[in-house]
């Protein structure tokens, strides 16, 4: 390139901008993205593969037309994962496009854990706004206030907990009050029970009815009220500007997350669905060896199983059923929103996206809910971009929660100067052949228990999807054959021994060359030291700063 060249472009360049001009914080450039679209992200809470991956019979047993509406109309992603699977630890990567610091959330986490984002963290809706968005939310934060003041300037409806404040919300509970419904109670509940196998342990939630009797109406239900808050968010955005901004709306749902809340008018489903759930293989072999650990796996998920106490197969089975009502719940609020989006003539021209941000086991290997175990069921999350001008398809090759992110930012013109861990899925949207691999970490730490852990994947195309675990705190590694449809462990194998160690070399290699994972490293190779290929010690004692 000659000097002329370079200095044009260099005077063409757009200047460097920043979301706090005093400060210095949130460096970026814009480009010419063109006519930029109205973004709708929908995330549901802790969904489980059997309620959507096509590899799991169940979901085909589940009325869920909305949701499978959007599928339909987009690209649907049949491996992405999340990189943590703990809600606070999955939102800050979601909105960050970065691994997280935060490895448990707040409820549990010892004194001193960063649990919350940061204030000079950023968020990618902090771009959007600063880029003449119009940005809105409506549901579940749990990433601490200031985050959500800076990206939709409010704090109040982005409720910072793990569980919605259905009984201490102002709005909601105006809402029911223009509804004539009094709160909510349960008529019948699911519980676990506590070691003795006979005391009620943990409510799991289960079917309501209002606290005069009176049955509770799916209007009343909190996923549905969190879709009308959208709907009159929408409104406002729309008023807000004389049509030349675009719109992004988040609508982030509680469900299908237990503790369970199944209104009125799901019986006939509740009855086809038991007909159709069986109990999981896993769940039976646990059942069979009286709840005695496997030999080859960690201590935690031991722990877990004695925390949810499902030593009643009916317990599961009332499970499995709530859960899968839970999320036809969902799939109504979801109409509801996607109604009025289709009505007001915005869904065609709009990126539309649904997601969640971390698994459910789903009774399987006797448990429920999530924890700090990198099981294969809580690191899936369901993945469909319905994108403006693009044909329905899928994808195999794996992606991750990080890549929202930088996606909407590409679609929004947007290049910020800091690193962002995920990818553009926009050359994926648009039919690029995906790269043959991915390297993808996934972690957790602090929850109910204790369990540092990281894992790693390895994908080949149209071939074997492997998924390798290191539990820092445990003798048991774990290594899962991704295309399983119900997950064993098969790190002690004899026949899967070559796997193993190649997994364990591709993960040490993936420590030990970037700084943040400098904790895992130190452990991991000293643990694995007969798998790793030798090397000069290097500075194991940390005596240059990183």
């Amino acid at each position: 390139m000659n000097r002329r060249n370079f200095l044009g472009l260099a005077a063409a360049a757009e200047p460097l901008r920043f979301l706090n001009r005093k400060s210095g914080v949130g460096a970026f450039r814009t480009r010419n993205a063109g006519r930029r679209p109205h973004v709708f992200l929908i995330t549901a809470d802790m969904v489980s593969p059997d309620h959507y991956h096509p590899s799991r019979a169940l979901h085909r047993e589940m009325h869920l037309p909305n949701i499978r509406s959007i599928l339909a109309d987009g690209v649907v992603f049949n491996n992405a994962f999340t990189v943590a699977p703990l809600c606070a630890p999955a939102r800050a990567a979601l909105a960050t496009g970065r691994y997280t610091y935060i490895t448990a959330n707040g409820e549990r986490a010892h004194d001193g854990h960063e649990t919350i984002l940061r204030p000079t963290d950023v968020i990618f809706q902090e771009y959007l706004k600063a880029t003449g968005y119009v940005t809105k939310h409506a549901g579940k934060g749990h990433l601490g206030t200031q985050k959500f003041m800076d990206a939709f300037d409010e704090n109040d409806n982005a409720w910072d907990r793990w569980a919605p404040p259905i009984h201490d919300d102002e709005q909601y509970l105006a809402y029911l009050r223009r509804l004539g419904v009094k709160p909510q109670r349960y008529r019948k509940q699911i519980f676990g029970l506590d070691q003795d196998r006979r005391t009620n342990r943990v409510g799991l939630g289960g079917w309501i009815e209002q606290a005069d009797g009176r049955p509770f109406p799916l209007e009343a239900q909190y996923s549905f009220y969190l879709a009308e808050r959208a709907v009159e968010k929408l409104d406002a955005a729309l008023t807000d500007n004389d049509g030349s901004r675009p719109v992004y709306l988040q609508l982030d749902f509680f469900d299908p997350h237990q503790p369970f809340s199944i209104p009125v008018g799901f019986e006939e489903r509740e009855h086809a669905l038991r007909a159709a759930f069986p109990l999981p293989e896993s769940y039976e072999r646990v059942r069979a060896r009286d709840w005695r650990p496997a030999a080859d796996e960690p201590k935690v998920y031991e722990f877990y199983r004695k925390n949810w106490g499902l030593y009643n197969p009916e317990t599961v089975r009332d499970y499995r059923v709530a859960n899968a009502l839970q999320m036809e719940v969902v799939d109504r609020a979801i109409g509801r929103f996607l109604g009025e989006l289709k009505r007001r003539g915005l869904y065609d021209d709009s990126i539309v996206i649904f997601a969640a941000d971390h698994g459910e086991m789903n009774g399987r290997q006797a448990l429920v809910d999530k924890g700090v175990y990198l099981f294969p069921d809580v690191l899936r999350v369901p993945l469909a971009v319905k994108w403006p001008g693009v044909r329905h398809r899928t994808v195999e090759s794996p992606v991750s929660l990080l890549d929202l992110a930088p996606t909407l930012l590409d679609s929004a013109g947007v290049e910020p100067e800091a690193r962002l861990d995920g990818r553009s899925l926009v050359p994926l949207l648009k039919g690029q052949a995906p790269e043959a691999d991915r390297e993808l970490l996934f972690e957790c730490g602090w929850h109910i228990g204790v369990n540092f852990a990281c894992a790693f994947q390895r994908w080949e195309p149209g071939g074997a999807h492997w998924l390798y675990v290191y539990n820092c705190s445990s003798n048991a590694d774990e290594l899962y054959d991704l295309c399983s449809t119900d997950p064993e462990n098969l790190a002690r194998k004899p026949e899967h021994a070559k796997t193993r160690k190649e997994m364990i070399q591709r993960m040490g290699a993936f420590l030990e060359r970037d700084p943040r994972w400098i904790g895992y490293w130190h452990s991991f190779r000293i643990d694995h030291y007969d798998d790793l290929p030798r090397s000069e010690a290097g500075d194991v004692q940390m005596f240059r700063p990183l």
